[in-house]
């Protein structure tokens, strides 16, 4: 069978805490799905890959076996689309190495394999079943563990010479005295509007006054970005200036991201989405409050109404659609030159 009348594709969301599979039908259905913890498999991403692969076989069976599957697609973390590698990764248990993912899916399950930024995979995603769905240049946010971007311009992902362009969450919106980022500089969005900054902020503000706050029946090592979103939305004052600090830095942001490509859209995804207006209110505010005069009233602020873990699936599976040959890493092929 030729491959490219293979019925199926797979999708892999690798996420910090799980990585999320599906099978994935023309008509873009997934037809079967599994997830693995991604930690706890050591320190070695050979073991990873093995455990992935033994959970993937009975939804494999499912649909026929692996002959009936065209490729995987992967939207990964610093997920390089040149090269098949994770590059550095600051949030993945063996990611401060270079990874060839790519590969070492493909020669264990036998099919081609391509991989993406996680971000650029959800915004694949929304391009093609969410709030995205005719747009040709927007910027997807993604408030999860980290914060990640995918650009799209003229209806195409920007990806840049290395296959590494669009990490916006690494942009530095405070330089003095910043906070240390898992990518190892200071003062980087992400450690502010990621689940894991607001977390940051609740800590420090807990640790350093004694305002009385919901936030306090949470043992402060234990502290997560959903109970602040959960004292915020009973009424919590300290909470809310949590999420109207957060928001109000990532507005700030996204009216400077503007400024790139002037986009028709910036939509939002992910769980920190959830707490809804408690931080879409701040960051339309500010976005409002500092876009530059001749892009007012141009771009929409959106949330996804996708469900997350299918949206990132969904992205990464067109991956495997249509194959580009600097990414197709069957264990035939090898790497373009300077990709490496």
């Amino acid at each position: 069978m030729d491959t490219r009348d293979k019925p199926y594709v797979m999708g892999l969301d690798l996420g910090g805490t799980n990585s999320v599979f599906g099978i994935v039908d023309a008509a873009g259905s997934i037809v079967a799905e599994t997830s693995v913890k991604t930690c706890g498999h050591g320190p070695e991403p050979e073991t990873y890959v093995r455990d992935c692969v033994e959970a993937l076989r009975p939804i494999i069976d499912q649909v026929g076996g692996v002959a009936q599957i065209r490729g995987l697609g992967i939207g990964a973390p610093n997920g390089n689309y040149y090269s098949g590698c994770i590059e550095y990764a600051p949030n993945l248990p063996w990611g401060k190495e270079r990874i060839p993912l790519a590969r070492m899916f493909s020669e264990a399950l036998g099919i081609p394999v391509a991989m993406t930024n996680d971000a650029n995979a959800a915004a694949m995603g929304e391009m093609a079943y969410g709030a995205a769905k005719g747009m040709k240049n927007f910027i997807m946010i993604t408030l999860g563990t980290g914060v990640g971007s995918g650009i799209v311009c003229d209806g195409k992902l920007v990806y840049g010479s290395d296959g590494l362009a669009g990490e916006l969450g690494h942009v530095i919106v405070e330089p003095r005295n910043g906070r240390l980022c898992g990518c190892g500089r200071k003062g980087c969005l992400e450690a502010y509007c990621s689940a894991t900054g607001v977390a940051r902020t609740a800590k420090e503000i807990l640790s350093t006054t004694d305002t009385p706050t919901l936030l306090r029946e949470t043992p402060l090592d234990e502290i997560e970005s959903k109970h602040v979103s959960l004292a915020a939305a009973r009424g919590d004052e300290v909470a809310r200036s949590i999420m109207e600090f957060t928001g109000r830095m990532l507005g700030l942001a996204c009216a400077n991201f503007v400024c790139f490509n002037s986009p028709e859209a910036i939509i939002f995804f992910g769980g920190l989405t959830k707490a809804g207006d408690l931080l879409m209110k701040p960051v339309r505010q500010s976005f409002e409050e500092h876009i530059l005069r001749c892009y007012e009233g141009k771009t929409r602020l959106l949330v996804s109404r996708l469900d997350d873990a299918k949206a990132a699936v969904l992205g990464a599976s067109a991956l495997a659609w249509d194959f580009v040959p600097s990414v197709c890493l069957s264990p035939s092929q090898t790497l373009p030159q300077g990709r490496a």
